[in-house]
């Protein structure tokens, strides 16, 4: 447990803020050097494999066939570095999917994410729209406005079916004479 000073406040930093300014500085120009200079390396490095790779040409005194023969060569040496360009290029895409499902074999096995508990929060159609739709969400939305205005019946005029209006209506309704009331009912509200 750091040791803690009188007042109970955080323990001082031994180190003073224009120390830490100053090794702050150091380390990135420290860092910035060592870009420069590991750029310089790939710089040199790709100008040496060139040269290794790729010599000079010779085309004065040379006769028409030799030229053809020579851009044949250079044609089929472009097509062995395409081949060897495509097959670094699949590589290096089948590393980077690999090294991607490997992070996410550790994310599972690190262990359950765990869900924070929710609390119940009471947000208004407004509110909502405006968070969904930010400056977009012009006026107010009344909900209630749309609502179409039912006029309540009186509960005495509804007319409630005993057990016995019920038999009655199915009785009348049964065999053709009731299916003819219907079609008759049907085609006169056409």
């Amino acid at each position: 447990m750091p040791a803690m000073n009188p007042k109970g406040d955080k323990p001082k930093s031994k180190i003073t803020a224009s120390r830490k300014l100053s090794l702050k500085m150091l380390l990135l120009t420290r860092a910035c050097e060592d870009l420069e200079r590991e750029r310089q390396e790939r710089e040199e490095e790709k100008v040496r494999y060139l040269g290794d790779k790729l010599p000079p040409l010779q085309l004065s005194g040379l006769s028409l066939e030799e030229l053809q023969k020579m851009c044949k060569q250079l044609h089929s040496q472009i097509d062995v570095v395409d081949e060897e360009r495509y097959d670094c290029e699949s590589k290096v895409g089948k590393h980077n999917k690999d090294i991607h499902e490997l992070k996410l074999k550790i994310q599972d096995l690190g262990g359950k994410f765990k869900k924070p508990a929710l609390r119940k929060v009471r947000v208004s159609a407004d509110e909502m729209m405006r968070a969904l739709l930010g400056s977009k969400h012009k006026g107010s939305m009344d909900l209630r406005a749309n609502l179409k205005s039912v006029k309540k019946e009186d509960g005495k005029q509804d007319k409630v079916l005993t057990s016995e209006d019920w038999r009655k209506n199915v009785e009348a309704m049964s065999g053709m004479e009731g299916r003819k009331k219907m079609f008759d009912t049907a085609g006169g509200a056409q």
